[in-house]
């Protein structure tokens, strides 16, 4: 399932955004090994663990849109899968909106 966020940002700007959100995400995670890598000039995985599960995540940049696919939810934890989202939506929205301020340096 594809969850998408708009945005009005260059695509350097969107990625460096996207970085961000994905550094803060990881860090308040990180009890649950939560690990952020870009797989590709534009597109980032995102994973973690919870007793014993493995979920991940990508976020593809693409111009005037972020794609957000939830690749790895177990059957247990998706009930969760739209409230992983919702944090995904807030936290992706929240440094979009720092960068069109230009505040992420």
């Amino acid at each position: 399932m594809e969850h998408i966020i708009k945005h009005n940002l260059s695509p350097e700007l969107a990625k460096k955004a996207a970085d961000k959100a994905a550094e803060h995400y990881t860090k308040k995670w990180e009890k649950y090994d939560a690990k952020s890598t870009w797989v590709t000039d534009n597109t980032a995985e995102i994973t973690f663990h919870v007793k014993g599960v493995h979920v991940a995540a990508t976020v593809d940049m693409q111009p005037g849109r972020a794609v957000i696919e939830m690749q790895k939810v177990p059957l247990l934890l998706r009930p969760f899968k739209n409230m992983a989202l919702d944090v995904v939506q807030r936290t992706m929205e929240k440094w979009i909106d720092k960068a069109k301020n230009g505040e992420l340096d």
